[in-house]
């Protein structure tokens, strides 16, 4: 389970948009909003998609990426515990429908996607965020009014014109916005490994993404997933209890310190899961250097290259190395 905590906070903290609305396009956001709409704001060509609410998960999100050159995505993160974030959902559904396509809407479960939550940096649920052109943008926590929701998802509509982010979204018959949401689909090995998860073969799971990875390099889910399968197969069987009492009776003992630091890591505790590794590195003989050295890649597939933390930590690990 996260440990994300229900809240109730305001829009205080919230990323102010229109800083951000009259700098000029570059980098990746801009090339493949060019490619994707046209210039000036003007709608570019439609693009078919399932719902105008999908449902977004550690294993699918990269296809969100891929929809968010076309078409800004408004991302929810929230959790069956906590009831506002529910009729949150409700709320920005509704208005994302009335912005006739021109916005998406992709719900996250915080409870059962822990690597996104980690990559949001959500530490409250709900929060919502938007993705332009496969930049994330924080835009609020907690809950706010229509109006203030009106008003910041223009701000977002202004920025993704900036960066040539202004394509459409159209759903076949016309779907409701507020309809059940709908995932777009895994690739057959990506369903194979998360139906082992499901009964728990996490053998198979990985064996399933190994041969993803070998018929496709560059498929970073398969590479995040078969880090995290990793760690799941390691965590199974044995409880939190005696894991972290095994690492404070053993400070010094590599194995103990890599199992409290695979339970932090799957409870979304990253940053203690680094400091944790991090500094038991120097520490370590060079069989051991290079364990934890392998840990810790491991561990910045499952939270994503470009989280804040794995940038820190990389670079403090490279430090450590040379």
């Amino acid at each position: 389970m996260s440990s994300v905590p229900p809240s109730s906070a305001s829009l205080r903290g919230a990323v102010d948009l229109s800083s951000l609305v009259n700098r000029p396009s570059s980098g990746p956001a801009a090339s493949a909003g060019a490619a994707g709409g046209a210039p000036g704001g003007e709608p570019g060509a439609p693009i078919e998609v399932p719902s105008l609410v999908l449902d977004g998960s550690d294993a699918n999100f990269s296809a969100i990426l891929d929809l968010s050159s076309t078409v800004p995505v408004i991302v929810v993160l929230w959790s069956p515990r906590s009831p506002a974030s529910g009729q949150l959902t409700d709320t920005v559904g509704a208005l994302v429908g009335a912005y006739d396509g021109r916005l998406l809407l992709v719900r996250v479960d915080v409870d059962q996607n822990p690597q996104l939550a980690a990559a949001f940096q959500a530490q409250a649920v709900p929060t919502t965020a938007a993705i332009v052109g496969g930049r994330p943008v924080p835009l609020f926590t907690g809950t706010v009014d229509e109006a203030e929701m009106r008003e910041v998802f223009d701000q977002v509509l202004q920025l993704a014109a900036q960066n040539g982010v202004v394509g459409t979204a159209t759903v076949p018959g016309g779907g409701a916005p507020d309809e059940e949401p709908v995932e777009p689909p895994l690739p057959p090995l990506h369903v194979e490994a998360y139906d082992a998860i499901e009964r728990g073969d996490y053998d198979a799971a990985a064996q399933a993404y190994r041969t993803a990875i070998a018929q496709d390099p560059r498929d970073s889910m398969a590479v995040a997933g078969l880090a995290q399968v990793s760690l799941l197969a390691r965590l199974q069987g044995r409880t939190a209890g005696e894991i972290r009492d095994a690492a404070a009776a053993a400070p010094t003992d590599a194995d103990a310190q890599l199992d409290v630091a695979d339970l932090d890591v799957s409870g979304g505790h990253i940053d203690d899961a680094f400091d944790r590794l991090l500094a038991l590195f120097p520490t370590m003989d060079a069989d051991g250097k290079n364990r934890v050295r392998t840990r810790l890649v491991e561990y910045f597939e499952v939270v994503g290259s470009t989280d804040p933390r794995v940038v820190a930590a990389r670079r403090r690990l490279t430090m450590l190395l040379y």
